[in-house]
């Protein structure tokens, strides 16, 4: 249980708050170092990062201003509260970095075709700073990367800065030891399309979210099977599961008994095989089949979704 209970509070807003403050903190300090450090050097390289950082830190303030406001309690309106804060900035944060990338590509081939002239040796020693903050930023958000997609979002950022200052340092090393300069541009190429991989899995589970998808590990068939296990239920129909918000599924669906006289046992036996699947939020109406009344196709089963569908 004490697992259990752990894991739902590093899901929690709350908990991400004091770490993506600190990781603020040190991405705002850093980023003003590495921007003197680029001008003073003359690397364009370190100039970039210092604008990713600042991108990040925009990306980070986000995120923890919607960690802020989803701790609002729920109200007459807005019955789930304002939870989903965090995931639209998930999906503000994985189209960010997308539009990062992109930007690092672009920079890179414009080195390509006029490389500048780099002082290797400041060049190495910020960049081996910007690596030390962002291992502390990554250790920082660790605990809170799992479950909660906002808390994730700003976790991905980092580890995007993290790449960058690897990359960095190991084009910086190159051109102290060899001179040539082309190390910095391939190398940030080739960062740019491992943060790519990361945003499209962020954009795309944060989009499910929104659109009210069937959470991955969530199977309809096995959701249907274990509710008609349950002693009384002869059919269901309109079944829909979807996720409210991290490390919150909810459903809701019709179950058909032949009366109402045992429907507290059946409910708590569907809210038991629901919980099995880790779904929390239960909301199951009990019908009565007619004698005229043919059963419905299971077929139908998700049809109709936006007139049974709770809204948030």
């Amino acid at each position: 249980m004490r697992s259990d209970c752990t894991s739902l509070q590093s899901r929690s807003p709350a908990a991400s708050l004091p770490r993506l403050t600190a990781v603020l903190g040190l991405t705002l300090s850093f980023m003003v170092v590495e921007a003197i450090g680029g001008w003073l050097s003359g690397s364009l390289a370190l100039l970039a990062d210092a604008g990713h950082m600042l991108t990040d830190a925009g990306a980070l303030g986000l995120s923890l201003l919607s960690a802020w406001i989803a701790l609002r309690p729920a109200n007459d309106s807005k019955t789930y509260g304002y939870q989903r804060w965090e995931i639209l900035a998930a999906l503000i944060n994985g189209a960010a970095l997308f539009g990062i990338a992109a930007w690092v590509i672009l920079e890179a081939f414009h080195r390509i075709r006029h490389p500048e002239p780099i002082r290797a040796e400041m060049f190495l020693i910020v960049a081996a700073g910007g690596l030390l903050v962002n291992l502390v930023s990554l250790r920082i958000l660790h605990g809170v990367r799992h479950g909660n997609l906002n808390a994730r979002g700003a976790y991905l950022h980092v580890m995007g800065d993290t790449l960058g200052s690897v990359g960095a340092l190991a084009a910086a090393a190159v051109i102290l030891l060899t001179g040539w300069t082309l190390a910095d541009p391939i190398i940030s190429i080739a960062l740019a399309l491992l943060i790519l991989v990361g945003a499209w899995q962020l954009l795309r589970e944060s989009t499910d979210v929104l659109l009210e998808a069937v959470p991955g590990h969530v199977s309809m068939a096995e959701v249907q099977r274990r509710m008609l296990g349950v002693a009384g239920v002869t059919a269901v129909h309109d079944l829909h599961v979807w996720t409210v918000t991290s490390g919150m599924v909810a459903m809701s669906g019709h179950a058909i008994v032949p009366d109402l006289t045992s429907h507290p046992e059946v409910l708590e036996g569907i809210r038991v095989e629901m919980a099995q699947l880790g779904i929390a939020h239960v909301t199951i109406q009990l019908e009565v089949q007619h004698e005229c009344e043919e059963p419905r196709a299971v077929a139908g089963m998700v049809a109709d979704s936006h007139r049974h569908r709770h809204r948030h």
